[in-house]
């Protein structure tokens, strides 16, 4: 017998209550759901060849700048986010662990309910070779940081730096929507 993961539970039901604001939102939102339905492990590095994931992105209080680490691996600027771990009670705590750890505040304020949704692909992440791809079903959230915040890079980064809404790096279309969502809720 195989005992319940809460973890896998909490997941499915976010995403299953959790209002999309457009279309395009609500589709990614029925196949992340389906994928938990389908896949007991869902949330875990060992589904293959989609795994849940989590992150937020950092805004100040002002909602003026944003906090934005530059992957050691991919050498872009990205949110933070990672993977689930077995201390993870829900979604929104893999969130809130990531931002902390990735960006060294450690009193952020996450915003309860999911901003937004994202799949990419993982290039050179999986042990089979090259030919297999690996996906991120990534659950974004937002976190507020205090005026008094100081970030840290961590080993995971090149860089971590707070940059203005109206001067941000180049990023993915996502990610700029995701900016804007992050200042409708601060």
């Amino acid at each position: 017998m195989t005992l319940p993961d809460p973890l896998h539970a909490d997941a499915l039901a976010t995403l299953r209550d959790w209002r999309a604001p457009d279309a395009d939102q609500d589709a990614l939102r029925t196949r992340f759901v389906a994928h938990l339905e389908a896949t007991p492990d869902g949330m875990w590095r060992s589904a293959y060849p989609d795994h849940i994931t989590a992150g937020a992105l950092v805004i100040d209080s002002a909602g003026e700048r944003v906090l934005l680490n530059l992957h050691k691996k991919a050498r872009r600027w990205f949110a933070f986010g990672g993977h689930c771990e077995p201390g993870d009670a829900t979604l929104a705590d893999v969130a809130a662990r990531e931002a902390r750890e990735e960006s060294g505040i450690p009193d952020l304020r996450l915003v309860p309910a999911p901003a937004q949704l994202d799949v990419h692909p993982v290039p050179f992440c999986d042990p089979r070779g090259p030919d297999y791809t690996v996906r991120h079903l990534d659950v974004r959230y937002v976190a507020i940081a205090p005026a008094s915040a100081q970030e840290i890079t961590s080993e995971e980064s090149l860089d971590v730096r707070w940059w203005p809404v109206d001067g941000l790096p180049e990023l993915e279309p996502g990610m700029v929507d995701l900016v804007g969502i992050a200042r409708s809720l601060v």
